[in-house]
């Protein structure tokens, strides 16, 4: 009896033969390119950069904030958070009658207004006592903010909708790259551009920078203290209240929006160095885009990156980065 031959397996794309089904094993064709499996990686290395960097954006408008407040009045404002939750909310309210971009325009200024109400009724009252007194009076002012905004909206999340443009991806291979992102970090470029003009070209912002040098000279010279610790406390605030808009467009907006944000603003302060903004501005990009690179390898980590980098810099250079030797 003739035996009938084997069948010869079928040849691939290439000309090799293919390995018989169920072998398990792949030719060097079928594998993808070295360029395709690597391409996967790079996306999530840009995503949480990208991610990162957009955070960090928001300690810095935060942690901004807290050091003009700290810097002249001497004041740890641990209520800042409850300023941007309120920021947001406001926003969220203010959307229905004049819609996404009237709320970004307005609700900041009305959250610097509640700020100044709060400054000259409740802050005003520790102005020149042991920095204790401030941080156990704002501590409490943080609790009755969530608790107000918690009462008001409720608990839960609340839609905080962006215009449909602004959340289209600006490609499909970078698909977290879109428009609100981008938007969110020129905006934030362009408030800290001002805010540098501010205390560098107008007469309030040399009597907050002379102020923050020696409040008692400038009493003297005649300036009015309290109304210009005031004034610097309500632009601190604004900046809590325009990240607070920028921020619900992106995390979602809850009472506990600012209390995830205001550790991590106090870190980069640290990092940057007491009295110094750019020191500031450049803590809270650092920790930023730490926690989004650490999120790629060790995602557990990614908090206590931060902290890390803390105990480290303190460590090295303890009066920050670019922070002023004896300045607190």
């Amino acid at each position: 009896m003739r035996r009938r031959p084997s069948p010869r397996p079928a040849a691939t794309s290439n000309g090799r033969p293919e390995p018989p089904a169920g072998s398990g094993r792949r030719t060097a064709a079928d594998r993808p390119p070295s360029g395709e499996r690597g391409f996967p990686m790079l996306q999530l290395v840009l995503f949480n950069l990208f991610n990162g960097l957009i955070i960090g954006a928001f300690y810095a408008l935060m942690a901004l904030g807290l050091s003009l407040i700290l810097n002249l009045s001497g004041v740890i404002n641990f209520a800042h958070g409850g300023f941007l939750a309120i920021g947001g909310y406001l926003a969220y309210a203010l959307i229905p009658f004049i819609g996404f971009w009237g709320a970004l325009a307005v609700a900041p200024f009305l959250t610097a207004a509640i700020g100044i109400v709060i400054e000259r009724v409740f802050i005003r009252r520790v102005y020149g006592r042991d920095p204790l007194y401030s941080l156990l009076l704002t501590f409490g002012l943080a609790f009755m903010l969530e608790d107000g905004t918690r009462y008001v909206w409720g608990p839960a999340t609340v839609p905080f909708a962006v215009p449909d443009w602004l959340s289209t991806p600006l490609s499909s291979e970078l698909f977290f790259v879109t428009g609100y992102r981008l938007f969110m970090v020129v905006l934030v470029v362009a408030a800290v551009s001002v805010l540098f003009v501010i205390l560098r070209r107008t007469r309030l912002g040399l009597r907050i920078r002379a102020g923050t040098a020696d409040l008692e000279t400038v009493s003297a010279l005649g300036v009015n203290v309290g109304v210009l610790r005031t004034l610097n406390f309500g632009l601190g605030i604004y900046l809590a209240g325009l990240a607070g808009v920028l921020a619900a467009g992106m995390l979602g907006l809850q009472p506990t929006i600012g209390s995830t944000l205001i550790m991590p603003s106090f870190v980069a302060i640290i990092i940057g160095g007491l009295g110094s903004l750019p020191g500031t501005l450049l803590g809270g990009l650092l920790i930023g885009v730490a926690s989004g690179l650490v999120t790629v390898f060790f995602p557990a980590a990614s908090e206590a990156v931060i902290y890390v980098m803390m105990g480290l810099v303190l460590l090295v250079r303890p009066r920050g980065l670019l922070g002023e030797e004896g300045r607190f």
